[in-house]
């Protein structure tokens, strides 16, 4: 029987990695990102498929799910870009271009993440799911990151929006508020406060009973958070 198609844009070592090898166990995988490096060992382990591309780059993202051999049933959306500074100092270039790969690479994504996704016959009446990594600055601005909020603000309108509009087509829509600092490798916890970070696997199962989720109960947006952090 062939495997359901699961793709993850923006591939790292941490969350996207622990998201790749959950999906990996009984999905085909397609790894994107603008770096090879990376991904080539994930793409290795996994056996995953991998594309080099920008994210806003709206004909590369296209050519990606157009050459998927079958309409994606889950769709993860990964990047994001900070540029930090004072507001009086910021420079605009660069705020833009921060902007354009937290928001507009997630339009672009989900754009044609859903466009694949309505071709498919429902399988119990969904079509796929479609995760945007958020983040806390989604919800609240932070001091001197401006830009970081902007595209967080933004993306997560995208997707209640989304998720308004393909809910009832049954393309279910997340947005995930990660809500404290990952434990990525190469990272470690603070000496007096042990397990103040968030598992990279434990956010990737939160990811996996989204995509199982019934859709009688679907969510819309999920916060997670280690049980340290102040709301």
């Amino acid at each position: 029987m062939t495997k359901p198609r699961a793709v993850i844009i923006g591939v790292g070592d941490g969350l996207s990695a622990a998201v790749a090898r959950d999906l990996g166990t009984d999905h085909d995988l397609t790894l994107a990102a603008r770096s090879d490096d990376k991904m080539r060992l994930l793409a290795n382990e996994t056996g995953a498929q991998t594309v080099l591309l920008d994210a806003t780059d709206e004909a590369a993202v296209a050519r990606l799910f157009d050459d998927l051999p079958a309409s994606p049933r889950v769709v993860v959306y990964n990047p994001s870009a900070r540029v930090r500074g004072p507001i009086a100092d910021l420079p605009v270039d660069d705020v833009r271009a921060a902007v354009e790969v937290t928001a507009i690479g997630a339009l672009i994504a989900g754009k044609h993440a859903a466009r694949r996704m309505q071709e498919a016959d429902p399988i119990d009446g969904t079509r796929g799911t479609i995760i945007f990594t958020g983040a806390s600055a989604g919800v609240k601005g932070f001091p001197q990151s401006a830009p970081f909020a902007m595209g967080k603000f933004a993306q997560r309108g995208l997707a209640e929006s989304m998720a308004r509009e393909l809910h009832p087509k049954g393309i279910h829509v997340v947005w995930v508020n990660i809500d404290g600092a990952i434990l990525n490798p190469g990272r470690s916890e603070p000496a007096d406060a042990p397990g103040s970070m968030l598992r990279p696997e434990a956010i990737a199962r939160t990811y996996r009973h989204l995509i199982d989720q019934d859709r009688s109960a679907w969510s819309n947006e999920m916060t997670v958070r280690p049980w340290v952090e102040r709301f």
